[in-house]
């Protein structure tokens, strides 16, 4: 069995990208049901797929939060991944989605887990919005403050990989990717084309769908009117060769595959080796 892709609410559960693409374990209500039967159903994950890689977002309630790591703290497992990216809601699944395509592949749960900060890089993640005035994930100065009060402003907002935010208005332009992409769009309560015409042209995407709002959308980004937009990379040819082209090293506590410099199920960084201390010089007494 591949390795499980878990999300924490059916709207992070995007449909499939491709005929590959494997289900995604929706953990619900994680934070209101009794602890044993939670457990009983993480357990049931790791013995029928070997590991499980849980993709949250920040947004979640932080009840949720606790409980994953107490579920893990209790199984006493090295083979559950917790990843909590800094990406907005719409960005986590479609991370969670690429996660999916790829365990359909020959790649170690080390490696597939490591794969998603590496993933990160690539995705462009922002929103239209009604209102900055509660927006706390990207830098706001005072003037974007005051007109967020004026009837009828939008803004126009990049939360990652680098933070933008702009005015919605005939000339208003965000940097975006500098490869081609697909654009996905979730519509919240507010009513703007600017997305799917100026900005998807601007940036050159294959194409525009559509998903639902996620449901921590309005508490990532402050307001309900919001229209969330993500561009990523959605072939899976491309992705298996980004993820391959990358040294592999083993994680140096628990043994297992991993790219970049830390284990994402054990949590282990690379061991600091400290320079060796210079040797003292020696003394010579003038003969």
């Amino acid at each position: 069995m591949p390795t499980a892709i878990a999300v924490t609410s059916a709207d992070m559960a995007l449909p499939p990208q491709d005929e590959r693409t494997v289900p995604a374990v929706v953990l619900r209500d994680l934070d209101q049901r009794p602890i044993e039967d939670a457990l009983a159903e993480l357990q049931a994950l790791v013995e029928q797929h070997g590991h499980v890689i849980v993709v949250s977002s920040r947004a979640v309630p932080e009840g949720v939060t606790r409980r994953l790591h107490t579920l893990r703290s209790l199984m006493e497992s090295d083979r559950i991944a917790l990843f909590r990216p800094e990406l907005p809601p719409l960005g986590i699944a479609v991370l969670a989605r690429q996660l999916r395509q790829l365990a359909s592949c020959d790649l170690s749960p080390g490696v597939l887990a490591s794969a998603g900060r590496l993933l990160t890089h690539y995705i462009h993640a922002g929103a239209v919005l009604g209102s900055v005035a509660r927006l706390d994930r990207v830098p706001v100065d005072l003037k974007a403050h005051a007109k967020s009060w004026m009837p009828g402003s939008q803004f126009a907002v990049v939360a990652h990989p680098e933070p933008q935010l702009v005015r919605v208005g005939p000339d208003a332009t965000l940097s975006g990717p500098e490869f081609s992409t697909w654009m996905l769009v979730a519509k919240g309560q507010l009513q703007s084309e600017w997305v799917g015409g100026t900005l998807a042209k601007s940036w050159g995407v294959h194409g525009l769908r559509e998903a639902p709002l996620p449901a921590e959308s309005p508490a990532w980004w402050g307001t309900g009117k919001v229209i969330e937009f993500c561009s990523h990379l959605a072939d899976l040819s491309v992705l298996y060769q980004l993820v391959t082209s990358v040294r592999r090293g083993s994680c140096h506590w628990c043994g297992i595959d991993v790219i970049g410099d830390r284990c994402v199920f054990c949590s282990a960084s690379p061991p600091v080796h400290e320079p060796p201390a210079p040797r003292a010089l020696e003394q010579h007494t003038p003969a």
